[in-house]
């Protein structure tokens, strides 16, 4: 058994995949996996792939990943004799003997196409394949599961969904005095839904005493939307954007928050959600798609249509410090639930099973 990992998409700054990526490694060492990425992963044996594949390169990134993907990583598979290729996003080769398994986060561009996207066309017909190539199928929530089969036309008994986790040591409960701020975290794409909070936040009763916290990495095609938003609202001393947070800034960021506010449209899991409550930090959070399954009772669930039932929801957690109490001790119930040990060992199990 020689399972080749690739972690060729993972950005220095981890932000989704690349957190998933670099800490289910960590758990798979009983396998003893050879790994492939842009940087040395310590204790495994190390194979460099380009630094250029990344996310961080833009088009040029995913395009240059996809052709390396399909023909320099099926000769490191073959040179290494491989049994197996685990790859931590929905890419593999295509036209190869590779054998393969591969993680699905989400089909969220299935669910908002746009026409002539690259990435509507990269999810509509590469993903597919790859999905119905796969020996095997991981996911991280049943919601994406549900996906897989209703887009992609992948029978259930391909899929095995296993949740993901958060890191324990960083994400922890620190007693801190709230202050007066809501948070939100995440990238600000729009079925982040980022407008219909900044609009929930404006109508709240006083709201001049409160700030809205907008903590993720800068996107320039949606920047000057929010911002015009803000400015139309008249809440520029309000609304801050915080660009990009270092990963051991965050959990005093996320403690002293009234609250998260994360009404995605759609999520494939919702870690900042999963990550909030590990703080002990209020989270108010869609009832669509695996955000329900990821909080259970310990969250606000609202519609992320209706801007009304944000604010409301916002409202509520800002007055009421019994509310915020009960939240958080269900939020830190919930949490113990999830580890990257559960996730790993679930993960080693399949990958075992395909081997």
């Amino acid at each position: 058994m020689t399972i080749l990992v690739n972690l060729s998409p993972v950005l220095s700054q981890p932000t989704g995949i690349s957190t998933y990526s670099l800490n289910i490694i960590q758990e798979l060492r009983s396998l003893k996996p050879k790994v492939v990425s842009s940087f040395e992963i310590e204790g495994y044996t190390w194979h460099r792939s380009p630094t250029n594949l990344t996310a961080a390169h833009g088009l040029k990134g995913h395009l240059k990943r996809l052709i390396w993907t399909q023909f320099e990583l099926p000769k490191l598979y073959q040179k290494l004799g491989s049994t197996l290729l685990f790859s931590v996003l929905t890419e593999a080769p295509l036209v190869s003997t590779c054998r393969f398994i591969v993680m699905v986060h989400d089909l969220i561009p299935l669910h908002f196409p746009k026409r002539f996207s690259p990435a509507t066309l990269y999810n509509q017909h590469y993903i597919p394949q790859v999905l119905k190539q796969a020996n095997h199928i991981i996911c991280n929530s049943n919601a994406t599961a549900q996906d897989i089969v209703q887009f992609c036309g992948v029978s259930a008994s391909q899929i095995t969904p296993i949740p993901l986790a958060y890191d324990a040591k960083n994400f922890r409960f620190l007693d801190l005095p709230m202050q007066n701020y809501f948070l939100y975290l995440g990238r600000f794409a729009p079925y982040k839904n980022v407008q219909r909070a900044i609009a929930a936040f404006a109508t709240l009763p006083n709201h001049s005493n409160y700030e809205f916290w907008l903590a993720g990495p800068p996107d320039p095609r949606q920047l000057p939307l929010l911002k015009a938003q803000i400015e139309d609202l008249q809440l520029t001393k309000q609304v801050k954007f915080l660009n990009y947070v270092g990963y051991d800034e965050l959990p005093r960021l996320i403690n002293q928050a009234i609250g998260l506010i994360f009404p995605s449209l759609w999520e494939g899991f919702g870690l900042p959600a999963l990550e909030a409550m590990a703080c002990g930090t209020p989270v108010i959070t869609s009832n669509l798609s695996s955000l329900p399954e990821v909080t259970d009772d310990a969250a606000l669930l609202v519609d992320p249509y209706d801007v009304g039932a944000i604010a409301h929801a916002m409202h509520n957690l800002a007055t009421d410090a019994g509310l915020r109490a009960q939240l958080r001790i269900a939020s830190l119930a919930r949490a113990s639930q999830f580890s990257w040990a559960k996730t790993g060992q679930a993960t080693a199990e399949v990958l075992q099973r395909f081997s």
